[in-house]
């Protein structure tokens, strides 16, 4: 214990003494250099990731850092100043104002021509270790490693980040080399070099773990050494601390299981890659980018995915790392017991903590999970209210002249079904905790960074939005809606631009299954301004990761999307395995769906269809039973007909009836706790008979148990003179209910609540009204019932 104090105070007066020979060279913000000074956990991260990289600045990195206990320190250069611990403002304003790429061989340069405003860099893994080592930092989290390039006996080609592991004593956790590069020849270099080289267990034998490829979590190369846990590297790094030993550590993480792309399909994609650039002539500095673009490419951007989980999951077990290396720079925990086992060792595996099982998990969730994924579109709107001409307080004629500019009140907000389906749910159900993620698509245009930084402001969780570039896709602009009202308000003319959503090239199943795979939500949330191929990949994507679907019509004329599947498929797709689990269109979105269903054989022309309304046993009387439950005129209008025969499909139908309220018509399954509930008796339509197999073992169905339909009456009649805007009204009803789903509520439960919210977004300019926060805490009473 005496020869640990001592040895942490050798390396805080050293650590000290070197922070003062640099003093105004080296800026170490005052939170960095209290928390080194006082042996806080500190993990290094370098600024290349937000200047360079291709992931935005919504990483969470620094949040996932102090999650686990540890203090995060930003690298860079600043005004020409190499500083520790920047700022996401000073991290916006290298992004804004450009920053060069900065290396070990370009960090005296930089300091040398002193304070520049302006001058930024953004440091490459060799030069956040440098100066991570300068201020005194021992872990450093990041992504990917460089390394030898293939064929580098030709060139030479040779990343400076393995050098730098050879002279700079920094622990290094990373996801190995991308596996374009010739991993054996890195792994023989970092030999050479002499720096330790582990990779972590996970749970496996020793002899059975490789060295992790970035995307894959294998490369077919044995790693040279194997690390249980944090703690075993914790003390590794501590060990190499106290002998004075001044290479660096570098410690492998595998990319998590649910985010990797498998290794023989990577293989496959690199190989691609790599002939095309040579064919192409793409040498040098060339290379690396047109590989990683065309990996993205051939991978429906999944390594686009997998790079965010990975150096998510890195910076976690840095931060891990680095809480037990404090420990026992502290003497709180004693190092002899963890013991690094070779490859080529004899010695029994050693089995993994339980503690080591769970690290992977809590990266994920913390990470990656969301409890409900929305897929659908963002757009920039434009509300064009015309004024009239200005002369007096009457308008003679609310409407705008034709084929003239018209004097009007013109309003930019950011939009789109999606988004505010998303926006609502993470307005209303945040504050009880339910994560919200959508997934979209804007372009790399003005309107694109306006909409992503208008998501930030709002706290809604950008990660899933993908930039689309023109040169690569096809209509990849931002999308745009465009209402010109009336002095009135009433609508006059609309124009929407949805093409980025609608272009069957812009559909990337792969991605998109990746996306739910890493969210593991309980609802998925469609909107039907995807194509058909779009919508229907979204779908399978919830479908194959057990999650629930809620779709949204959007407009008469989209909403027939969802019946454009193709016909050998159709009998897979009924209750209790049914095509969505609820949708909301409104009444003329309704008849429109089932008029698609018609004309494409799924109502009256499909056996598994009539399998289902048969077994509910729904005869004579219907129509009086209709007028019950909803009214003369609804049933007149064939309302509660439709959306009984589309149930098979969508087993919960809630239909929007603006001043009339909500129609919520539900199947039932035989165990459903409606159909034993005295207070939901009055609104059950029908009860299916006894299930009774018949004799040629044909069964009929034996999961049907009956219909719920209640018409719920509008819960405030708003005057007229009090709607602002009717845009997003149906989109914040969707999101406050699939808020509440999330927590476990059921349809019947939550519509009064949902009515509320879309009642705020009809007295606001927004698209989804303020205060949504307020109705929280009824909408969780209201999903447990009380």
């Amino acid at each position: 214990m005496a020869a640990m104090t001592a040895s942490r105070s050798r390396f805080l007066s050293s650590s000290s003494t070197t922070k003062s020979h640099l003093r105004g060279l080296l800026h170490v913000s005052e939170e960095i250099e209290a928390a080194l000074a006082t042996n806080q956990p500190v993990v290094a991260l370098e600024s290349t990731i937000y200047t360079h990289g291709a992931l935005g600045m919504d990483l969470r990195l620094e949040a996932i850092v102090r999650e686990h206990g540890g203090v995060p320190a930003v690298i860079g250069v600043l005004d020409g100043v190499p500083s520790v611990g920047l700022t996401p403002d000073e991290i916006s304003r290298m992004i804004e104002e450009g920053a060069s790429k900065v290396s070990r061989r370009d960090l005296a340069v930089m300091s040398a021509r002193g304070h520049q405003r302006g001058r930024h860099g953004g440091t490459t893994i060799s030069g956040t270790m440098v100066l991570a080592r300068l201020a005194g930092i021992r872990v450093f989290g990041t992504g990917g490693l460089g390394g030898v390039h293939r064929g580098w006996h030709d060139h030479m080609d040779i990343s400076a980040d393995l050098s730098e592991l050879g002279r700079t004593r920094v622990a290094v956790v990373s996801s190995g080399s991308k596996g374009f590069l010739d991993i054996a020849a890195t792994l023989e270099y970092l030999e050479t070099q002499g720096v330790y080289v582990g990779t972590f267990a996970d749970g496996r034998p020793s002899k059975e773990v490789d060295f992790p490829a970035f995307w894959a979590r294998e490369s077919g190369i044995p790693s040279p050494s194997v690390v249980s846990d944090e703690k075993e590297a914790a003390a590794i790094v501590w060990a190499q601390e106290q002998l004075g030993i001044e290479t660096g550590l570098l410690f492998a993480n595998p990319i998590p299981h649910v985010s990797e792309v498998p290794r023989l399909e990577m293989e496959a994609v690199i190989d691609r890659a790599v002939n095309e650039a040579a064919a192409g002539g793409h040498t040098g500095n060339r290379n690396t980018p047109f590989i990683l673009r065309r990996i993205r490419e051939l991978t429906d951007q999944r390594t686009v995915v997998a790079n965010l989980a990975l150096v998510q999951a890195n910076v976690a077990r840095a931060a891990k790392m680095a809480v037990h290396l404090s420990a026992l720079v502290e003497g709180k925990e004693e190092s002899s017991s963890y013991t690094s086992y070779p490859v080529t060792s004899t010695s029994p595996a050693k089995e993994s903590a339980p503690e080591t099982t769970k690290t992977t998990t809590p990266v994920e969730t913390t990470s990656r999970r969301a409890d409900v994924l929305v897929a659908g579109s963002v757009a920039l709107d434009l509300s064009c209210d015309y004024v009239g001409d200005g002369h007096g307080s009457e308008i003679a004629d609310p409407s705008p002249k034709l084929h003239t500019s018209n004097p009007a009140s013109i309003v930019p907000t950011v939009g789109g079904v999606g988004h505010n389906v998303a926006l609502a749910a993470h307005a209303i159900g945040s504050p009880q905790g339910v994560r919200v993620r959508l997934c979209s698509l804007v372009g790399e245009d003005i309107a694109g960074h306006t909409v992503l930084a208008a998501m930030a402001a709002n706290s809604l969780d950008t990660a899933g939005v993908r930039q689309l570039d023109a040169a690569t896709y096809s209509a990849a602009r931002t999308a745009h809606y465009v209402a010109v009202n009336g002095a009135d308000k009433n609508l006059m003319v609309a124009m929407a631009d949805m093409a980025i959503f609608a272009s069957e090239h812009h559909s990337f199943a792969k991605y998109w299954s990746s996306a739910v795979a890493a969210a593991q939500p309980s609802w998925l949330v469609a909107d039907a301004n995807w194509s058909a191929a779009g919508l229907h990949g979204w779908i399978k994507a919830a479908r194959e990761h057990s999650a629930q679907v809620a779709f949204e019509p959007v407009s008469v004329a989209k909403s027939s999307r969802l019946f454009e599947v193709d016909k050998k498929d159709r009998g897979n797709l009924v209750f209790p395995t049914p095509l969505v689990d609820l949708a909301t269109p409104n009444q003329y979105e309704l008849a429109a769906m089932h008029a698609a269903a018609q004309r494409r054989g799924f109502v009256l022309d499909d056996a598994s269809w009539f399998r289902v309304i048969d077994a509910l046993g729904l005869g004579a009387g219907a129509r009086e039973r209709f007028v019950r439950l909803t009214s003369f005129a609804l049933t007149d209008e064939g309302v509660p007909q439709q959306a009984v025969q589309l149930l098979p499909y969508i087993p919960t139908l809630l239909t929007k009836l603006g001043s009339r309220g909500a129609l919520l018509t539900k199947l039932l399954s035989r165990d459903d706790p409606l159909l034993h509930d005295r207070s939901a008796e009055p609104y059950l339509l029908v009860r299916a008979p006894p299930y009774v197999p018949d004799e040629d073992h044909n069964d009929t169905e034996p999961t049907v148990g009956g219909i719920y339909m209640r018409l719920y009456s509008s819960v405030e009649d708003v005057p007229v003179h009090d709607v602002v805007s009717v845009n997003g009204v149906g989109d914040t009803f969707l999101g406050a209910l699939v808020a509440g789903l999330a927590q476990g509520g059921r349809a019947e439960q939550l519509v009064d609540v949902a009515q509320q919210a879309a009642v705020l977004t009809l007295r606001s300019r927004e698209t989804v009204g303020s205060g949504m926060s307020s109705l929280a805490k009824a909408l969780t009473m209201a999903a447990k019932g009380e």
